[in-house]
């Protein structure tokens, strides 16, 4: 290849179209980690790394660690808290990169990279500090590693394996989902059997279980409650017809026409896979991702975001692609990758510049007006200096009505104050409760430590779906006394409210449902 100008040529076209918009779309990236508010959850990461320890009723401790470690440096804010996050990010292309180069050639690495870019979930990877970005660049180096050590097997190799599938334990739960593929590779391909016997394997193995102490350790400070979450409360583990739309949902979030291409190039693979490598390792590692968690799915957790599960899988495909499309479609293949990565790129852009129009003020309201504005991004800042002013003028204790208004609340105070959170049925559904609970910013505690106290009480009037908007609102009469509504924030014809109350600690729980309490008549007018 490297004697053929013509293909020289096509190589460095191929990096640069990869280099020009890599840059583009780390500018854009870096816009919205400097400019959009938390989110609740990352607002509660960093919560949490306020309180660092060695785990959490949520999430193994490496999240927190970021946060913490990035303020460290860069000072309480959104910067400080999501840099490292968009650091790692940026390299997920750049993994992508050095897979294609090892599995195929230079001209297949420079195309994976920009696939992997045009993914939506891919390419925005690191805008905010979540979990899932370790975990996901964490894995495309784990794959990347066992790729080579299959191929190889050099200590360096199984080393980084070790070192990658550690950091997956210490970042999710969901890092078992890499153990289970890569147990099917080693179990049913001739050259994963293989590796049973080799020294380099077991010690890879041994450096991963090293990521797995802060969660056995901090399992068993709460009781299980980590596993207890991911496992059980979570999940319904019954069938539920309606998640048969997962493959649907999938095709909106990669685009139709990427999502397509995916899954021949997986289907490619497999028939593939008697070749050996990188047909067996990437079909297994793809497959595996795609096609338990569709099927666990359909019993598993309905309820919150899960759309990004699958991303993994969708990783190795990208290096694959280039070279399988090179081979069936002949003439006509280049064309074909380019509409192909153009039209997802292209969403990718108008998702994150959508994500830019809501960070600005003043376009934020013409969205808002349209109807068409993403409501968890917006109020927290406008909340909290409401907040502010009001304990300036009558100092209080803080109460929020769920922990997602109160961690927004406590970044938004620097932590300066102790921030309760109520009972809400929201602490159960995100695994939270135990947490606060450890804590002591729960209602318990604060019945406990402050009873008769008076509070400003913070109510985010549609954290809650509607069927459950009601009780809980109703019976924030019985959990804060003599409560007196002070002012309201009503964005987008009210599609969303936060309420600020002032009140006094009840002194002993007697929880009931009122259609009388003012917190829900004041909801209920303000719809």
């Amino acid at each position: 290849m490297g004697n053929d100008p013509s293909v020289v040529a096509g190589v460095a076209r191929w990096r640069a179209a990869f280099v020009t918009v890599f840059l583009c779309l780390l500018v854009i990236k870096l816009v919205l980690a400097l400019t959009l508010q938390p989110l609740g959850d990352e607002a509660f990461y960093w919560q949490e790394s306020r309180h660092l320890a060695w785990g959490y009723s949520d999430l193994p401790p490496l999240t927190a660690w970021l946060i913490r470690a990035g303020e460290s440096v860069a000072a309480h804010g959104v910067w400080g808290m999501r840099w490292p996050f968009l650091l790692l990010g940026s390299c997920l292309p750049w993994v992508l990169v050095a897979f294609g180069r090892h599995a195929f050639d230079e001209r297949a690495a420079w195309q994976s990279g920009l696939l992997c870019m045009c993914l939506p979930l891919a390419g925005s990877l690191g805008v905010v500090a979540l979990p899932d970005v370790p975990l996901t660049v964490a894995g495309a180096m784990a794959m990347l590693a066992l790729l080579r050590a299959m191929d190889e097997s050099r200590l360096r190799d199984w080393l980084l394996l070790g070192v990658a599938l550690a950091v997956c334990w210490l970042s999710h739960y969901r890092a078992a989902m890499y153990m289970v593929a890569g147990l099917l590779l080693f179990l049913f391909t001739p050259r994963g059997r293989q590796q049973w016997t080799r020294g380099g394997f077991w010690l890879a193995m041994l450096i991963a279980a090293l990521g797995l102490i802060p969660l056995v350790v901090s399992n068993w400070q709460q009781h299980g409650a980590g596993l207890a979450f991911q496992l059980v409360e979570r999940n319904p583990w019954r069938f539920h017809a309606d998640t048969l739309v997962q493959p649907l949902e999938q095709a909106v979030t990669c685009t139709p026409f990427l999502y397509i291409s995916a899954l021949w190039a997986a289907w490619c693979c497999w028939r593939r896979r008697r070749e050996g490598g990188p047909w067996d390792v990437i079909a297994y590692l793809s497959l595996t991702f795609i096609v338990v968690y569709f099927v666990a799915g359909l019993f598993a957790d309905d309820q919150r975001f899960r759309v990004h599960w699958p991303l993994p899988g969708y990783l190795p495909l990208m290096a694959a692609l280039p070279v399988l499309l090179r081979d069936a479609v002949r003439k006509n293949w280049r064309t074909f990758t380019v509409v192909c990565a153009g039209i997802a790129l292209l969403a990718q852009v108008v998702g994150l510049c959508y994500l830019g129009l809501a960070a600005n003020p003043v376009s934020s309201h013409w969205l808002g007006a349209a109807r068409a504005f993403p409501t968890s991004f917006i109020g927290w800042k406008q909340s909290g200096d409401i907040a502010k002013a009001q304990l300036a003028a009558r100092p209080a204790l803080l109460v929020a009505d769920n922990f997602m208004m109160a961690a927004e609340l406590d970044f938004q105070f620097n932590s300066q104050y102790p921030v309760y959170s109520l009972d809400s049925p929201l602490n159960v559904k995100y695994g939270r409760a135990p947490q606060l609970a450890l804590w002591g910013l729960d209602e318990t505690a604060l019945r406990h430590a402050h009873a008769g106290s008076q509070v400003l009480l913070v109510v985010d009037e549609h954290a809650l779906r509607e069927r459950e908007r009601a009780p809980w609102l109703g019976s924030l009469c019985a959990r804060i006394d003599n409560l007196q509504p002070v002012q309201r924030l009503a964005l987008f014809d009210n599609r969303k409210s936060i309420a600020f109350y002032r009140g006094n600690v009840a002194a002993v729980d007697e929880t009931n449902n009122s259609n009388n309490c003012v917190a829900w008549r004041n909801a209920a007018a303000g719809e």
